[in-house]
């Protein structure tokens, strides 16, 4: 069978019918930086680096509510702004982290020591879940407020990249100190006793 004529047939109507499936390398490479701009723009939006507070300076301020309280007690609200006067310890921790569970019971024991000397502890889950924040805290009987933040704004807000992380902020209001990994209890009662002579 002769195809010659088909095959001109069919050259003859590529001038008329180009294929729709080509496209120009200049319009994909547009294509590509404008979808790559987009996106570089909507991360910017959503997820900007926040820098930690700085010593000397003050700490944001935080509005939570902490799990449940002892039995038969409502929650108790942790409002930071409400403890000007006093020495407070924010504690960024986790269920699932290796070292907050090395310092669980050296938070619980100072707080204790502590609590009626013009002191304040909170502690904030990060990235984690109610249930499992909460036997975590009964496994160490931790008695001062502690909570589950969703969205981790407060952790943003102190450029806390991972846990634990504590912040010792003084009686105005102003960061002291930022640790980076547990703390021990004769560590942190030192920082207090600084703290609490002034």
């Amino acid at each position: 069978m002769d195809t010659s004529g088909v095959s001109q047939v069919e050259q003859s109507r590529g001038p008329e019918y180009p294929s729709s499936r080509r496209r120009s390398p200049t319009w994909l490479a547009v294509g590509v930086i404008a979808l790559v701009v987009v996106v570089l723009l909507g991360y910017g939006l959503i997820a900007k680096p926040v820098e930690p507070p700085q010593v000397g300076s003050p700490v944001p301020d935080f509005q939570l509510t902490a799990l449940d309280g002892a039995e038969g007690e409502p929650p108790s609200a942790m409002n930071l702004s409400e403890q000007r006067g006093k020495v407070v310890v924010v504690n960024f921790f986790a269920s699932w982290c290796g070292p907050c569970w090395e310092e669980a019971a050296d938070l619980e024991q100072t707080w204790r020591e502590y609590r009626e000397q013009d002191v304040q502890f909170f502690g904030i889950a990060f990235k984690d879940a109610d249930s499992k924040v909460q036997a975590f805290l009964d496994e160490f009987d931790v008695t001062y407020p502690a909570t589950v933040e969703r969205g981790n704004r407060t952790a943003r807000a102190y450029g806390v990249t991972g846990v634990p992380e504590t912040f010792l902020i003084d009686r105005q209001g102003l960061l002291v100190r930022h640790i980076i990994g547990p703390i021990s209890q004769a560590e942190l009662s030192l920082e207090l006793d600084r703290l609490l002579s002034r």
